[in-house]
């Protein structure tokens, strides 16, 4: 600073060259940029939330042809994922996969790595009411096809993360990268991501797929429709005896909420069992023998059932050609339950009523949320992957930018299309179904024996379960 003062009282700011040698002494006297100054790095999508939906997004568009040479940053605020291990017990937390989304595992090429491993195949599903003799089953004609398969969560992510290292090389992973911010443009600019390590990063594209309390959704301004449903889910995995091949899920509507078991292995099964608050954390904590026998209970008791109830579904049955009644299967008995398996997670329901906006789109969790007993949750997600894909392959083909909401919306109003009527049966289904008032249970078990006998209706169902309109 004193060379400064000497340089300006000497009056050579006012030649061209005292100009520079000026220029030059403050840059060395006032030292380098601040980091927090520099222009924010540059990429053309930014995805927050490396979950199941987040890194399988992020592997779509690499694996895309027209998006392929998009440079594309996948935020996770967890820990690097420490892998799959199937020589370890079967994990609580899995995922019952429709055709669709095997469909996108295949395009993707991580379905093979995911078969090879350890995959059930379920051939046929049973849903039965208790408070009357209703029931329904699914299956395709001579078991040809799966109804569903049932997979770890941690192995979709083992393979998933497997691809992004060894085919992805224009996909970078930031773990432990907590979003702090999020700036989207009010026009045709770039939106902006902080992170609280305080780097900067700036896109054409952010897509949320940081779940239910999405931080990308609150950024967008949308409006949220929730719903705490005040119940909660108990799952476990669990050891059955005399199972056979193990290939049917089972599922069962008793008074306190639908418990299901999802099949793993021709000894093992999953458990996702939906009941108040106060009963869920009786079951987590109560002792194995106890739990098990409430278990085995809650799908062999016989409840109580209404008398007007029971004559009218044998009415139908009879009316239908079918007088012999409904031929009702039994799941494999409980026998025990892997330690530490058991754990609970709250219930609710979230629809955003926008997906996108300029700079925004969102995916999976971020943009719905629904209760499990239909297994379509993580299913949704991996729709929502298919069309924005190919929305933003459109939008590149064209020329537009990737944050464009002209383009976007054609995603959006896909997506809504796909998932809102599931969204709307799935919630009404819950709240029949959250009620043991004899109107409702002989409007529901009606509903219930209907489709069954219907094959034309069971197929609709079906069709929308394996995920096509």
């Amino acid at each position: 600073m004193v060379m400064l003062s000497i340089l300006k009282h000497c009056n050579w700011k006012t030649s061209r060259n005292g100009k520079c040698v000026v220029a030059i002494l403050r840059g060395m006297c006032e030292g380098p940029v601040n980091d927090t100054q520099k222009k924010p790095e540059h990429y053309d999508i930014i995805i927050g939330g490396g979950g199941l939906v987040g890194t399988t997004l992020a592997v779509a568009i690499a694996k895309n042809k027209t998006l392929a040479d998009k440079r594309i940053l996948l935020l996770e605020g967890a820990p690097p994922f420490k892998g799959f291990d199937v020589t370890k017990p079967y994990s609580n937390r899995v995922s019952a996969i429709n055709k669709k989304t095997v469909e996108l595992f295949e395009s993707i090429g991580i379905w093979e790595r995911i078969t090879n491993a350890r995959v059930k195949h379920i051939k046929q599903m049973q849903v039965w009411e208790s408070n009357s003799d209703a029931l329904i089953q699914f299956q395709h004609n001579h078991f040809a096809e799966d109804v569903a398969c049932i997979v770890e969560n941690d192995l979709i992510l083992d393979a998933v993360y497997t691809e992004l290292k060894n085919a992805a090389p224009n996909v970078e992973v930031r773990n432990k990268s907590q979003i702090m911010e999020v700036r989207l443009p009010l026009g045709k600019g770039q939106s902006e991501i902080k992170l609280r390590s305080d780097e900067k990063f700036s896109c054409e594209l952010v897509i949320g797929a940081d779940g239910a309390n999405s931080l990308v959704r609150k950024e967008m301004n949308v409006d949220v429709f929730s719903i705490d449903y005040k119940r909660m889910g108990l799952v476990a995995t669990l050891e059955v005896s005399e199972a056979g091949d193990n290939s049917v899920a089972w599922q069962r509507f008793i008074p306190t909420g639908p418990v299901a078991l999802l099949p793993l292995s021709e000894k093992y099964t999953s458990l996702v069992w939906s009941t108040n608050i106060e009963h869920a954390k009786f079951l987590k904590d109560a002792p194995h023998d106890e739990f098990i026998t409430k278990l085995n209970e809650a799908f062999c008791k016989e409840y109580q059932k209404n008398d007007f109830i029971v004559k009218a579904i044998n009415g139908l049955n009879s009316l239908m050609g079918r007088s012999g009644g409904n031929m009702r299967q039994y799941p494999p008995r409980v026998h025990s339950v892997l330690e530490g398996s058991r754990a609970t997670f709250p219930l609710g329901f979230l629809h955003a009523s926008s997906y996108v906006c300029s700079g925004a789109a969102l995916v999976g969790d971020a943009a719905h949320r629904l209760h499990p007993l239909a297994g379509q949750g993580v299913n949704l997600g991996f729709g929502d992957i298919c069309l924005l894909v190919e929305t933003l392959a459109e939008a590149a083909y064209s020329g537009a930018k990737l944050g464009d909401k002209h383009y976007l919306l054609k995603y959006e109003q896909k997506a809504l299309a796909k998932n809102v009527p599931i969204l709307i049966g799935v919630h009404g289904l819950h709240t029949l179904y959250s009620t043991t008032l004899s109107p409702v249970v002989l409007l529901r078990s009606l509903g219930l024996q209907l489709t069954h006998n219907i094959p034309q209706i069971k197929n609709i169902f079906m069709k929308r379960a394996m995920g096509y309109n």
